[in-house]
């Protein structure tokens, strides 16, 4: 959401679910309507992402369940890529290890295996339909994203043990924080 302050734009700060919350595994629903209140929305999403200092944001990420990815993997933090209702036409049979880290499981970071390059196709937030091949950094940045919402986390990639591990080791933070304030 958007406030104007006298002549200030104030854009919000998002929430950032935590996982286990369940509501991570919500599955996205497509975006039919590419109206100011979206663009907003985008707006208030990469907001929080450079406040977060993240490099990828889907909007299941903050409980907006729509098909929603914002982006910018750039050194000086000046690209933005907004992806609304993606979808992965293609991906290399070449894939690699990268580790991934994820705004929903603060301080984690884990080896995952994905294609290296893809092949993705999205509309901007006007609503024109692009189409993007993309490798390294911002391939596995993508997908990451679009299995968020797909209901799934980066941990799911992970052995069971790794997983128990890491969703004990967060709730044990949660309610330090929560005695703390």
């Amino acid at each position: 959401m958007q406030v104007f302050f006298g002549n200030f734009l104030i854009m919000a700060i998002l929430n950032i679910l935590q996982y286990p919350d369940s509501r991570l595994r919500i599955k996205a629903k497509p975006i039919e309507l590419f109206d100011k209140p979206l663009k907003e929305t985008i707006a208030d999403m990469f907001e929080t992402m450079y406040a977060s200092k993240g490099i990828g944001l889907a909007a299941t990420q903050v409980n907006i369940h729509k098909r929603l990815i914002v982006l910018d993997v750039s050194p000086e933090r000046d690209r933005q890529l907004v992806l609304l209702n993606p979808t992965v036409l293609k991906t290399s049979e070449e894939k690699k290890l990268h580790d991934e880290g994820c705004l929903s499981v603060p301080g984690f970071y884990e080896s995952v295996e994905r294609p290296d390059k893809i092949l993705v196709e999205y509309f901007n937030s006007d609503g024109s339909k692009h189409q993007l091949e993309a490798g390294g950094l911002l391939s596995v940045c993508i997908q990451h994203e679009m299995d968020h919402l797909n209901g799934k986390v980066f941990v799911d990639y992970l052995s069971r043990l790794k997983q128990h591990r890491i969703q004990k080791k967060l709730i044990k933070e949660k309610a330090k924080l929560s005695v703390i304030n």
